[in-house]
């Protein structure tokens, strides 16, 4: 018996009439009721810079087998030009949508300004739901305790066992290249349920360096310290170095310096499963594909144990690119969402590039002891 399994594979969001219109999915979040319920966030547009881009929602009531298409939580607007892209938790007893709404002044361009890593101006905000994700409020802003022209959105908002929220993001530069707070990865933190973010803890410091920590993720194990992983990115060679990995031991007020998991890979997700142990999924670097990584935390020392393939399609191989923002442009898959039913079976969806088409697809796990 393989300690983990990849039990089957499925589309769960696929373009039905693209010989009628381009219509490309991205960066899905999954949230698993207690009855089983399944409420996903992806987000849809042309192309994933597109005017059109906003986040959408989709249901399934059997597992994740069949899904019923629920349109867009925020949809983008015209005047003024906004785009936006959320991911969906659970928090305080209620759904949250955490991320951003980009200002799309600049309609003849995209997200990201190819010559400098510059992104266009965002807004935090957080939405919230009573009645799992079918009806939302309006959007929150979030007014950040550190200045930044813009952020990532790379993660849902976390609740931790004392109560305390933290929502994970990444400084970045404006369009034109300036950067106030140079490269960090953050968490800001809420003990008002979301109401205000007065502060924030450091997870990843890459001023001294210029590496940047993209696509954190972050999450409480059940011995109470909070983990956050990460893909580092060197923007001045354009490589990348292995996930780095760091360790929270007061709620996300400080944390440790960063280590290595030594997983050779790009955004790469946690989750820690009901016997402990962190399954952590991720874009592989050395060898084709999207592949999961069981692995353990013992006295703030990471340690593989096993790896399975989850997915290895067409463009399974990272391209590389002359510079940082096509690197991003050029990705074909990636931003898997997994978690553990109450049987123990693991989900992750992740979006790949099949036929031309970006989609999102749904991969079953069985981790055995």
């Amino acid at each position: 018996m393989q300690p983990i399994e990849l039990l089957g594979s499925e589309v769960v969001f696929r373009n039905p009439k693209p010989y009628l219109r381009s219509l490309q999915a991205r960066h899905p979040s999954l949230v698993v009721f207690d009855d089983g319920e399944l409420l996903l966030g992806y987000d849809l547009g042309q192309s994933d810079e597109s005017l059109d881009y906003a986040t959408h929602r989709a249901r399934s009531h059997d597992g994740g087998r069949t899904w019923q298409l629920e349109g867009p939580l925020l949809a983008p607007t015209i005047q003024p030009p906004t785009t936006n892209s959320l991911r969906l938790s659970q928090a305080g007893g209620e759904v949250v949508a955490f991320g951003n709404i980009h200002h799309r002044d600049r309609q003849d361009e995209g997200l990201v300004n190819r010559a400098t890593l510059g992104f266009v101006s965002t807004d935090l905000v957080l939405m919230r739901s009573q009645d799992r994700g079918r009806t939302w409020s309006a959007a929150e802003s979030i007014v950040p305790p550190l200045q930044s022209p813009a952020w990532e959105t790379c993660h849902h908002v976390v609740e931790l066992q004392s109560g305390r929220w933290l929502a994970p993001t990444s400084t970045w530069r404006g369009w034109n290249g300036e950067h106030p707070a140079g490269e960090q990865t953050v968490a800001l933190i809420s003990d008002d349920r979301g109401r205000s973010w007065p502060r924030y803890g450091r997870i990843f410091d890459g001023r001294p360096s210029g590496l940047i920590h993209w696509e954190v993720s972050v999450v409480q194990v059940a011995d109470g310290p909070v983990v956050a992983v990460a893909w580092v990115h060197d923007p001045g060679t354009q490589t990348d170095h292995p996930n780095q990995f760091a360790i929270s031991a007061d709620d996300g007020e400080t944390f440790s310096e960063a280590e290595s998991t030594a997983l050779h890979g790009q955004t790469c997700k946690l989750l820690q499963l009901q016997d402990g142990r962190l399954l952590s999924v991720y874009r592989r670097l050395d060898r084709p594909g999207l592949w999961a990584n069981l692995a353990t935390l013992d006295m703030g020392r990471w340690r593989n144990l096993a790896e399975v393939a989850v997915w290895q399609g067409e463009g399974a191989a990272v391209a590389r690119a002359d510079n940082s923002a096509d690197a991003l442009a050029a990705l074909r898959f990636g931003y898997p969402s997994p978690r553990q039913l109450a049987d123990g079976q693991v989900l992750v969806v992740f979006w790949c590039v099949e036929a031309c088409q970006s989609v999102i697809r749904l991969a079953r796990l069985r981790v055995n002891e």
